[in-house]
């Protein structure tokens, strides 16, 4: 492989777009698109800058001129591209969820490892300077112990009975809805930063509209507009966080506070701006910036001066930036792996069977093998 990175992505939606924009911000080349059908990639190919229009995602797959492959469809279809790809010996950057059954996220994960695969997923609020610099600060105890982890993740681009999309269905979807699609973010993030893994937890789920409008007109919905969820971890610490699509003006609020005993370090996406560092003494805005965050982790990725936002798309470049790293040999400290894909199917699985049980459920051991050798 040269130095320019060559990758073909599978999806002509909005977050192929997104990974359109962080392929090039890293120096790659978009080779090919793939969609649902032929004219689609092609009319897609002009927005996401790519050099051609595959017939299929089978077709992309196979091409010679392609070293990395980024899936970005309907969450049903994960699986069976990311098989495709990692015996072609691709790279693979597959979206969330990795699979929609813990059977299928394992075997993808035993897959990655056997095939020595460079193969991740975009859980990309890990690059955000401010979560660096929290978890850096935490890793180094300025927190103290923390024992209550708390927060949620807030969206509205469902918040009306006629606002749908494929992710409503549970075909293509998968059974859950929102914690499956915004919930793990925030629990991978909680567990990226503090250093604790969720053993077990207890959850509800609800829907703020029954029923949808679709093509059909009304259907009942069997996926969850929201949930709550209470847990435990590793450490004795207790959490909770609450996920919802519904709530209206939250566009895409992922708010944390970890709790320490000597400290609080909380983090708003929808200001990432600045990290809350909370004292008995004072509360301090950290503002982000590369002379202003105190940690080497924090710094490495606050590209621009503080009061120079750092956003979701910056974010995202930052990932993929990691990613195309590893495929050249090298070890980006906390890229997120199918492992962290396969964790984030058995924390949703546990969800789905203490919603439907309605008491606590245990949580697997986090595999800590990663899928890049």
């Amino acid at each position: 492989m040269g130095a320019a990175l060559r990758s073909g992505i599978i999806g002509t939606g909005f977050i192929g777009e997104v990974h359109a924009h962080a392929v090039r911000a890293a120096g790659g080349t978009v080779s090919a698109v793939a969609g649902r059908t032929t004219a689609s990639a092609e009319r897609a190919a002009p927005a996401l800058g790519a050099l051609h229009a595959a017939a299929s995602p089978e077709a992309l797959i196979e091409r010679d001129d392609i070293d990395v492959v980024h899936i970005c469809t309907p969450n049903a279809t994960h699986a069976q591209y990311t098989k495709l790809a990692i015996a072609a010996g691709k790279a693979v950057v597959c979206e969330k969820p990795l699979a929609t059954s813990v059977e299928d996220a394992a075997e993808l994960a035993d897959l990655a490892r056997r095939h020595r695969s460079v193969a991740a997923v975009p859980f990309v609020y890990r690059f955000y300077p401010a979560v660096r610099e929290a978890r850096d600060l935490a890793r180094r105890g300025d927190a103290g112990r923390l024992w209550l982890l708390h927060g949620s993740y807030l969206q509205d681009w469902l918040a009306s009975p006629q606002a749908t999309n494929w992710r409503v269905d549970p075909a293509r979807g998968g059974a859950s809805r929102a914690f499956a699609d915004i919930g793990v973010h925030w629990c991978d993030l909680m567990e990226f930063v503090t250093g604790q893994r969720i053993t077990r937890l207890v959850a509800s789920t609800s829907q703020a509209f029954p029923e949808r409008s679709g093509e059909g007109g009304p259907s009942p919905v069997t996926t969850e507009d929201g949930a709550s969820v209470l847990f435990e971890t590793d450490q004795g610490a207790a959490g909770s966080v609450v996920v919802s699509q519904v709530t209206p003006g939250r566009k895409n609020r992922l708010w944390f506070s970890f709790d320490g005993t000597e400290a609080s370090l909380s983090f708003d996406q929808e200001q990432p701006d600045t990290l809350w560092l909370g004292r008995t003494a004072a509360a301090t805005r950290v503002a982000v910036g590369p002379d202003t965050l105190t940690t080497q982790a924090g710094r490495r990725y606050a590209r621009l001066p503080a009061g120079h936002p750092h956003g979701y798309q910056d974010s995202f470049n930052a990932f993929v930036a990691d990613v195309y790293d590893a495929v050249r040999g090298g070890a980006p400290d906390g890229l997120p792996t199918f492992a962290d894909g396969l964790r984030a199917a058995q924390l949703t699985q546990a969800l789905i069977d203490s919603a439907q049980g309605g008491g606590w459920v245990s949580v697997p051991a986090y595999d800590k093998v990663s899928t890049i050798i």
